[in-house]
C-alpha cells in the first residue's frame, strides 16, 4: 500500500533528521554485521601475511619449527576468514512475536544429508 503525501513528508523529515545525527549513524554502523565481518576479514588477512612472513623467516633461518608455526598461524587465520565470510553472507534471523525458520534453498547439503534424502525418496518396493 503506497504512503499518502503527508506520510511521505513525515518519513522524509524523520530520515533527514536521522541522517544528520552523528551518534545515530555511528550506532547503526557499529551494529551492522557487514562492518564487523569486513573488519574480521582484514584482521585475518593481516594475520595470514604475518604467518607467511614466519614461514619465510623460518625457512631462511633454517628453523623448521618456526616455519611450521607460521603455517599453522596462516591456516588458522584462513579458517577464521572463511568463517567470517560465511557468517557475513547468511542473514541473521530476528524473531519478533512469532516463529521463523531458515529456508534451505541456498544452503548446500552435505553428502550424508543427500544420501538420507535419497533414502527417503526411494520407491517403496526396493528395500
Amino acid at each position: 500500500m503506497p504512503l499518502s503525501e503527508h506520510e511521505q513528508r513525515l518519513f522524509e523529515q524523520i530520515e533527514q533528521s536521522l541522517a544528520e545525527d552523528p551518534k545515530f549513524a555511528s550506532a547503526v554502523r557499529a551494529s551492522d554485521p557487514r562492518f564487523h565481518a569486513r573488519r574480521r576479514l582484514l584482521v585475518a588477512a593481516s594475520i595470514v601475511i604475518a604467518g607467511l612472513a614466519l614461514v619465510v623467516y623460518g625457512t631462511v633461518s633454517k628453523t623448521p619449527l618456526l616455519g611450521v608455526a607460521g603455517f599453522v598461524v596462516m591456516l588458522g587465520a584462513a579458517a577464521f576468514a572463511m568463517k567470517s565470510h560465511r557468517k557475513a553472507q547468511t542473514p541473521d534471523l530476528h524473531v519478533v512475536g512469532g516463529t521463523t525458520s531458515r529456508r534451505t534453498r541456498g544452503r548446500r547439503l552435505s553428502l550424508v544429508d543427500r544420501l538420507e534424502e535419497r533414502w527417503r525418496r526411494r520407491p517403496e518396493g526396493h528395500r
